[in-house]
C-alpha cells in the first residue's frame, strides 16, 4: 500500500537542592537575546542537554518547583489520575495481524508495559485471555536499561517474528531487535540495530527495508533517515546497499512494501518537508518510477484503486479540483496516463476531509461538517458509490480505522471509536455494511459528570474570523468560573471534543470549566484553515486563542485572572506568546514540551523538519515575520504578566529541552514568576509511564489553580 498523509516524575519528590557541586554560569542580568540582537544569546549553555551545568540548573529548578507545587494534595491528585490510567477495565486498543489482536498495555503492576495478543473471539469477553509476548519491566530490570515501548513490526503472512522498537527514556530514537513470537525470546542471529531514528519493513523473513539514521552520512539535517537500505540477515547494516537516497535538503525518506500489488512492489517516500513529498515505486534492483501527483497531496492506494486529496487547487487539463477535495481513479488507468478522476468529496468553508483508509474493496472516508463527524463508505468497484457508515453518531468525535494492519490481509472489518466531552469512549466493530456496529468495549467513567453541560460558541478574532470553541462545565455564567483553556493550532492537527480524563477529574469535577479552542493552523476546516495559521499566519492562531479568552469574559463566564491556559509542543509557541502579547487575559499559563526560540529552532534536534510550518529563521524574509512570534526575543522586562510554568523532558529528542530551559532562565532573570520542571525521561510527552504522566499533570494543574487563586474542593 502506498500512502502520504497526516501523520498522539517519579513518585518521590526530589529533596531541595542544598548546594551546587560546581559553579553555574549565570548570565549578566542585563544581557538577554532581543530582536535588536537575536543571536546574542547568553543562555546557549542550557542547550547542552546532558552538560553538567545545564543538568544541575534543571535539577535545582525542578526541585524548587516540586517543593512549591507538590505536597500531599498534589500526590493525592496524582494517585487519583494514576488509578484512572491503570484501571483494568480501560479499553485495550488493538490491531489485527493474522489470527491475533495485538495490544500494548500498562497498569500499576506493569508500569513499563506488556506487549500481548489474543483472538477476536476472546477479545469480546469482559476479561480476555492474553498471551504475553514481551514484558518490558522484566526486560528493563534484566538489562539495566530504561526501556520504553516504541512499537513493533510483525512479519506479514507468518506473523511469528517481529522487529521490536525499544526507546531509552521515551525518545523518538529507538533500538531495533528481532523477537520470536513463538519462543518469546530475541532471535540469536536476529536483526539488531543500535539506537537511531527510523524504522524497517519486512521484504521477507531474511530481508528488511531499512530506513534509519544509523551510520555515518545516513541522517538528514532534521535527524531522520536519508536512505533506504536493503538489509539481509547476518550482514552489517552499515554495509547494506543503499537502494534509495534523499536529496540534500529533504527532511526524511522511508521505504515500505506494497503487498496489495501482485509483484509486491517497493514504495519509497521522500519527505521534502512537513507538507511536501515525492513518492516512487520500484524494486530491490534500484529501478523506480515516480508517482505523478502533487507534492502536497494526501494519497493512498490499495490493489487497483487510488484516492487523492490535494492540499492546494489542482488543475488537470481544463478542470481545477479545489484544495481539500477527494478524488478517485483506477490505479492502472492512472499509471497509464489517465486522469479521469471521479470527484468523491467537495469541501466547503467548514466541511473537510479528516482522513481515509482502504479496507478490502472499500474506501472509508472521515468528514467533519462544521465540526460534526460523518463517516462515508465508498465502493470503487461499484462506480465509486458511497453511503454513510451505518450506526455511528453525528455529534461528538468519531474515529474509524481498519482492524487489520496490512491492507492485503483485510476482510473489510473496521473499528470505530465514539466519544464526547462527557461520554467515555466506546469501541465498535463493523463490516461497513447496513448492519449496526457491535459494541466491543466501553471505557469506564474517569470523573463525575453530574450537572455538567457541553456547549459550543464562537469568538471573533482580530481580523474578524469566527473561531469556534467547545465549553464544558456547570451551566450558567457566574463571571468568576475557574477556566482551563487549551489550544494547539498547527500542522493541520484537529483538536476535537474528546473525553479528557485529567481535565475532568482535576478541574471539571471540582466545579471548574474546560474549553478547547479551534485555532487556525489546525485541520478542523481543511487545508485553508491550516494555511491561514501557517508561516506568516502563525500569529493569527495566537490571536484566535486570545479572542476565545476574551469571549469567555465578554459572555460573563469568567474574568481574566481566572483563566488558566495550557498548550504543548507547537502549543508552547502559543502559550509563550500569550505571556508576551496578551498577558492581561490570563491568570496562569502552563507551557509543556514547548517550542519557543524561533531563531535557533532549526538547529536543535528535529527543528529543521518544521520549516514548512513556521518559516526559515536563516532567511531574512522569513525572520521578518518569525521574530514577532519568538517570545524568547520579544519578552521585555517590567510588564505585568501571569505566572508561567515551563515543563519539558530531558529525553525529548524531537523538541529540544533547551527551549523551555532558556525561556525559564530568561524570564526569571527579568524578574517574572516563571517556574521550571524537567523530567529525566519521557520523550516528547508527559512521562514514560502512567504514574509519571499522572504526577506531571497533577503538578501542572496544582500550579494553575494556585496561579488563578482557586482552592478547588473535591466533590
Amino acid at each position: 500500500m502506498g500512502s502520504k498523509g497526516p501523520p498522539p516524575l517519579g513518585r518521590s519528590r526530589a529533596a531541595p537542592w542544598p548546594y551546587l557541586l560546581f559553579p553555574i554560569n549565570i548570565p549578566d542580568m542585563n544581557h538577554h537575546p532581543t530582536l535588536a540582537a537575536p543571536d546574542d544569546d547568553p543562555y546557549l549553555w542550557l542547550e547542552d542537554i546532558d552538560g553538567q551545568q545545564a543538568i544541575a540548573w534543571a535539577d535545582a529548578q525542578s526541585a524548587a518547583t516540586l517543593a512549591r507545587f507538590g505536597g500531599p494534595a498534589t500526590e493525592a491528585d496524582a494517585d487519583a489520575l494514576a488509578a484512572i490510567l491503570d484501571r483494568p477495565d480501560n479499553i485495550p486498543y488493538v490491531i489485527r495481524r493474522g489470527a491475533h489482536l495485538f495490544n500494548f498495555w500498562r497498569d500499576a503492576a506493569n508500569p513499563r508495559g506488556l506487549w500481548r495478543r489474543t483472538t477476536l473471539d476472546d477479545y469480546r469477553n469482559a476479561a480476555p485471555a492474553w498471551e504475553v509476548l514481551l514484558d518490558l519491566d522484566a526486560l528493563a530490570a534484566a538489562e539495566g536499561e530504561d526501556w520504553v515501548w516504541a512499537g513493533a513490526g510483525v512479519l506479514p503472512g507468518a506473523h511469528d517474528r517481529a522487529i521490536v522498537r525499544l526507546s531509552r527514556g521515551g525518545g523518538d530514537a529507538a533500538v531495533l531487535r528481532e523477537l520470536s513470537l513463538e519462543t518469546k525470546a530475541f532471535v540469536a542471529d536476529g536483526f539488531v540495530l543500535p539506537e537511531a531514528k527510523g524504522g524497517t519493513d519486512w521484504i521477507d523473513r531474511d530481508t528488511l527495508l531499512l530506513s534509519s539514521a544509523h551510520g555515518p552520512g545516513m541522517a538528514t539535517r532534521s535527524g531522520y533517515a536519508s536512505t533506504v537500505r536493503l538489509w539481509r540477515r547476518g550482514t552489517d547494516p552499515l554495509a547494506a546497499p543503499v537502494i534509495f537516497q534523499a536529496g540534500p535538503d529533504s527532511m526524511a525518506v522511508g521505504g515500505s512494501v506494497d503487498r496489495t500489488h501482485p509483484d509486491r512492489q517497493l514504495v519509497f517516500n521522500e519527505q521534502l518537508d512537513f507538507i511536501r513529498a515525492e513518492i516512487w515505486t520500484g524494486d530491490i534492483a534500484g529501478r523506480r518510477h515516480r508517482i505523478d501527483l502533487p507534492q502536497d497531496a494526501w494519497y493512498l492506494w490499495s490493489r487497483d484503486w487510488l484516492a487523492v486529496r490535494p492540499r492546494s487547487d489542482w488543475t488537470i487539463g481544463e478542470v481545477t479540483h479545489p484544495a481539500g477535495s477527494l478524488l478517485g481513479i483506477g490505479l492502472a488507468a492512472f499509471q497509464a496516463g489517465g486522469r479521469g478522476f471521479r470527484v468523491l468529496f467537495t469541501p466547503g468553508a467548514r466541511r473537510s476531509i479528516q482522513g481515509f483508509c482502504f479496507a478490502r474493496e472499500r474506501l472509508v472516508v472521515q468528514v467533519l461538517d462544521d465540526l460534526c463527524p460523518l463517516s462515508l463508505v465508498v465502493s470503487p468497484a461499484e462506480d465509486w458509490a458511497q453511503a454513510p457508515l451505518a450506526g455511528l453518531p453525528q455529534v461528538g468525535t468519531v474515529s474509524v480505522w481498519r482492524l487489520d494492519e496490512q491492507p492485503d490481509e483485510s476482510d473489510g472489518t473496521l473499528l470505530a471509536l465514539t466519544q464526547d466531552p462527557l461520554t467515555p469512549p466506546t469501541l465498535l466493530l463493523t463490516q461497513a455494511g447496513p448492519e449496526a456496529p457491535a459494541v466491543l468495549k466501553r471505557a469506564p467513567e474517569a470523573f463525575n459528570a453530574a450537572g455538567l453541560v457541553v456547549s459550543r460558541h464562537e469568538a471573533v478574532s482580530a481580523d474578524g474570523t469566527r473561531i469556534p470553541y467547545v465549553q464544558v462545565g456547570p451551566p450558567g455564567e457566574t463571571g468568576d468560573a475557574p477556566v482551563h483553556l487549551y489550544g494547539y493550532g498547527g500542522f493541520e492537527v484537529s483538536e476535537l471534543p474528546t473525553y479528557r480524563g485529567g481535565v475532568g477529574k482535576l478541574w471539571l469535577e471540582r466545579g471548574g470549566t474546560g474549553v478547547v479552542a479551534t485555532l487556525r493552523g489546525g485541520g478542523e476546516f481543511g487545508p485553508a484553515w491550516h494555511e491561514a495559521g501557517r508561516r506568516e499566519g502563525k500569529a493569527r492562531s495566537h490571536d484566535d486563542f486570545a479572542a476565545v479568552a476574551a469571549d469567555l469574559v465578554r459572555r460573563g463566564v469568567t474574568r481574566p485572572g481566572r483563566i488558566a491556559a495550557e498548550g504543548g509542543s507547537n502549543g508552547g509557541i502559543l502559550i509563550t506568546n500569550m505571556f508576551v502579547r496578551y498577558p492581561e487575559l490570563f491568570g496562569g499559563l502552563l507551557c509543556t514540551i514547548p517550542l519557543v526560540d524561533m531563531r535557533r529552532y532549526t538547529r536543535l534536534l528535529a527543528g529543521a523538519s518544521w520549516v514548512a510550518e513556521y518559516g526559515d529563521p536563516d532567511d531574512p524574509a522569513d525572520w521578518r515575520f518569525l521574530q514577532h512570534i519568538s517570545a524568547y526575543h520579544t519578552v521585555l522586562p517590567g510588564r505585568a504578566a501571569p505566572p508561567i510554568l515551563l515543563a519539558t523532558t530531558r529525553r525529548d529528542d524531537r523538541v529540544h529541552p533547551g527551549h523551555a530551559r532558556k525561556m525559564a532562565a530568561k524570564l526569571q532573570a527579568l524578574g517574572y514568576d516563571a517556574a521550571f520542571l524537567e523530567l529525566a525521561s519521557g520523550g516528547h510527552g508527559y512521562g514514560k509511564d502512567n504514574r509519571q504522566r499522572a504526577l506531571f499533570t497533577a503538578l501542572g494543574y496544582a500550579f494553575l489553580r494556585a496561579a488563578i487563586g482557586w482552592r478547588a474542593e473535591t466533590h
